[in-house]
């Protein structure tokens, strides 16, 4: 199965993982059991914190660039933008537990947590800035979270940083060693939410996540437009993703 839950022995904990054999790409499929698996979720109310992992030494890298072809992403993009709004309807904390790369749809998918959990060694970027695109749920959620300075470097120059980078930013909780993360985890939330409420906690992230929330409403169906019928029309979006299929280097037109 491409996506898996898994419970602690109390209840109290949710385990996420997804897997794809190419890097755990984020096809259709792998985000359509994401959603499914949040709905599930939704009616957990004795969970305290959920993670979302990934099975391989990297978490993703990226979203599947076929399934983001004209014909193909009118459909695609709205599944992601469905399950980035079940991720904020869950009533637990949610934390993305990050080993290797992390890049776009991956890293729109760790934002869109409550917390990132991080290998020392892990790496993120958005990189489809490289392919005539952008990232629609990071154009929203970044910002918020490391201030439009930061979003803008990342989104318009695409390259690749470092959890240190982005630990500066306040982006991300906790990181450790590769072989150590995961232990590491454990011993957070065992100090950090363990102790407390599954009732409070639950009515504390709904506060806290209001403001993602509204900004998502408002923002991402002006975004999804924005990609779907304009940027989706021009040539150098079809030339981006010809290229990276072709393995190639496009060539812009600049239309």
């Amino acid at each position: 199965m491409p996506v898996s839950i898994a419970f602690s022995e109390d209840g109290s904990r949710a385990a996420l993982r997804f897997s794809h054999e190419k890097g755990n790409i984020l096809t259709r499929e792998i985000i359509r059991g994401l959603t499914s698996a949040c709905e599930d979720l939704s009616r957990a109310p004795s969970l305290k914190l959920i993670t979302i992992a990934s099975a391989g030494a990297d978490f993703s890298f990226g979203a599947s660039i076929p399934e983001h072809a004209p014909g193909e992403i009118e459909h695609a993009l709205p599944e992601m933008h469905e399950l980035l709004r079940e991720m904020l309807a869950l009533p637990a904390a949610t934390a993305a537990v990050v080993q290797g790369r992390c890049f776009g749809g991956g890293f729109e998918l760790a934002l869109a947590c409550d917390f990132i959990m991080a290998a020392a060694d892990a790496s993120f970027g958005l990189p489809e800035i490289g392919i005539g695109v952008f990232p629609p749920i990071g154009s929203v959620l970044l910002p918020l979270k490391t201030g439009y300075a930061r979003a803008a470097r990342a989104a318009l120059g695409g390259g690749v940083q470092s959890v240190d980078e982005w630990a500066s930013a306040g982006l991300i909780t906790l990181t450790a060693p590769a072989d150590l993360l995961y232990a590491a985890v454990e011993d957070w939330f065992a100090r950090a939410l363990a102790p407390h409420s599954a009732a409070a906690l639950r009515h504390a992230v709904i506060a806290l996540r209001l403001d993602v929330h509204d900004a998502v409403e408002r923002l991402l169906p002006r975004i999804e437009t924005l990609y779907l019928k304009d940027l989706m029309s021009t040539e150098d979006a079809a030339e981006g993703i010809r290229a990276f299929i072709e393995k190639r280097k496009p060539v812009w037109k600049d239309q």
